[in-house]
């Protein structure tokens, strides 16, 4: 396991953009699949994007509900993931989760390490 922070969430209104980044410390990130997850209130956690390990060309795999507002990215040199969100709705508003492993791709939460979480708001 790493630790995992996650940070940039805020306010923002409908249309608007925010910037989530997720540092990874302790181990290099290029050796770990990368993905952000989400949890409304009152809903499950459910999966938003995830990017690959970088042996594997960090290809991504996004949710339909975010596709083509939504960019996952990684810069190995800074340790750090990312995840641009444009277009955004109100129905977006979630605590934004970032996952690592170095053994799981894909879209189930069975990453093994874990940030704490940004709150994501967006007003109409």
């Amino acid at each position: 396991q790493v630790q995992l922070v996650d940070s940039g969430g805020g306010l923002v209104q409908a249309g608007g953009s925010l910037k989530l980044s997720c540092v990874v410390s302790e181990r290099p990130i290029a050796n770990y699949a990368m993905a952000w997850f989400r949890q409304a209130p009152g809903k499950e956690r459910e999966f938003v994007a995830t990017i690959a390990w970088s042996e594997s060309a960090s290809k991504t795999y996004y949710e339909d509900f975010v596709k083509g507002r939504f960019t996952i990215s990684r810069d190995n040199a800074k340790n750090t993931a990312y995840l641009q969100m444009n277009s955004l709705k109100p129905g977006d508003t979630a605590v934004y989760y970032c996952a690592a492993s170095d053994l799981y791709f894909g879209v189930k939460d069975e990453y093994d390490s874990w940030g704490q979480g940004t709150q994501v708001t967006v007003s109409s």
